[in-house]
């Protein structure tokens, strides 16, 4: 089955899900934030955050990009009104014999998150670049998500991510869902179970090897005390890499249980 034929029924889907239920995610799906829409006095503000951090194994829609090993991660981001840009990095490694990624990763993204009744949408672009690679596999993707508090505690999104076909990377897509509940405070600490699923189809395999479509789900306990972050997570995918030719990527969508500790600020 190919992308052009399933892609239309995959964005209705999203699109009615959207409507129904959805609270913006960090990109590895380990924390969702507030989906509170901005004050009237803020909408106009500017604000400005740096996050650093690290994790015990960088996953990305369920595989290993760190060949199982920690990495370092960091971001800064910029918001006026509903308007935010920012980039992200992390270390990574390479699986490829002409280097097309490593050893590091940097994201440039852009959008905007308009409200609409209890919705808070977001629109955007992202850039995947590997600035130190020999050459690079930088690619692009579109982003079109949603997210609402579905009753008070429970927070969730849908997310929808396009990939044009390009030089690095054959079309597809990835449709993703997550859902947050904020458990009561313990003293200083705030503990959240969040939990997510998330399919992805190409029309030729991924980053490293045989499968074109794929399903990857992740559940965890995210503690948060005052600026600093703390996530406890498992994370698994229905791909089975048990070696052979062009399986370059063995073991790397393996089960797995990950631990992400970050701090942001101001």
């Amino acid at each position: 089955m190919t992308i052009r034929k399933t892609l239309f029924g995959a964005a209705s889907v999203a699109a009615l899900a959207l409507a129904v239920t959805a609270a913006p995610a960090a990109a590895d799906g380990t924390y969702v934030e507030s989906t509170a829409a901005p004050a009237a006095s803020d909408a106009r503000e500017f604000a400005w955050s740096i996050t650093v951090g690290g994790t015990s194994d960088y996953i990305f829609r369920g595989l290993s990009l760190s060949n199982e090993d920690p990495a370092a991660q960091g971001s800064i981001d910029f918001s006026y009104g509903i308007f935010y840009a920012g980039a992200w990095a992390s270390n990574v490694s390479d699986y490829t014999s002409d280097n097309l990624y490593g050893p590091w990763e940097l994201d440039l993204y852009a959008g905007v998150k308009p409200v609409w009744g209890p919705v808070t949408f977001d629109f955007g672009v992202i850039g995947y670049l590997y600035p130190a690679a020999d050459d690079s596999g930088e690619y692009i993707e579109f982003k079109a998500a949603g997210a609402m508090e579905i009753f008070k505690g429970l927070n969730g999104n849908v997310q929808f991510f396009y990939t044009p076909d390009q030089e690095n990377y054959s079309e597809g897509y990835t449709i993703e869902g997550n859902l947050a509940y904020g458990l009561p405070q313990v003293g200083i600490f705030a503990p959240t179970i969040t939990g997510g699923i998330g399919y992805t189809e190409a029309d030729a395999a991924g980053f490293f090897g045989p499968s074109d479509n794929y399903t990857y789900w992740n559940a965890g306990l995210v503690v948060g005390v005052e600026k600093f972050v703390f996530d406890f997570r498992y994370w698994d995918t229905d791909l089975d890499s048990s070696g052979g030719p062009g399986e370059i990527y063995t073991g790397l969508d393996d089960e797995r249980f990950v631990f992400t500790a970050k701090v942001t600020l101001p």
